[in-house]
């Protein structure tokens, strides 16, 4: 089944903070309107990013899909467009292994620079990212059988 989740309480001290007013308030993504692709990630807190800032931001959430899917996370067009507000690696992917991975239960985080000319401001609830999920393919004769164990970057590690 596809769908995103908050991610447990005890991640959320670890990665975010230890608060269960928070942690209870904020809201799961969700598309903006009927025809929408992505769904919007909001922010959990607020913040300025100075020009040429970067920043990690913890969203709470991890995601399940599909065997034969992958999520996506792009900016959101506005914040490119408009502020020159980029992701730090372009496209965030987030493989169907990623979630409930022992490193970090698949919470899914997202780093942005501001390489515009003025400050960038984001409140509490707005909208700082969005995720599209994708169907991919294979090649016929991939063999791979390992699974992930740990958290981002992890599949680059040998052993």
């Amino acid at each position: 089944m596809r769908h995103f989740e908050k991610i447990s309480f005890e991640q959320f001290k670890k990665d975010i903070a230890d608060d269960i007013e928070l942690y209870n308030a904020y809201s799961l993504p969700k598309r903006g309107t009927k025809y929408a692709a992505g769904y919007d990630i909001f922010s959990l807190e607020d913040f300025t990013l100075m020009p040429g800032e970067t920043k990690k931001i913890a969203t709470g959430i991890k995601a399940d899909m599909m065997d034969d899917e992958v999520l996506y996370i792009l900016v959101r067009s506005s914040m490119g467009f408009k502020y020159n507000v980029r992701l730090c690696n372009q496209v965030g992917v987030i493989d169907k292994d990623y979630y409930n991975n022992e490193g970090n239960e698949g919470h899914i985080f997202i780093k942005i620079k501001n390489e515009g000319e003025k400050e960038f401001v984001v409140n509490k609830g707005d909208a700082i990212g969005q995720g599209i999920f994708m169907k991919y393919l294979i090649t016929d004769d991939d063999e791979v059988d390992s699974v992930r164990v740990g958290g981002i970057g992890s599949t680059n590690k040998e052993g």
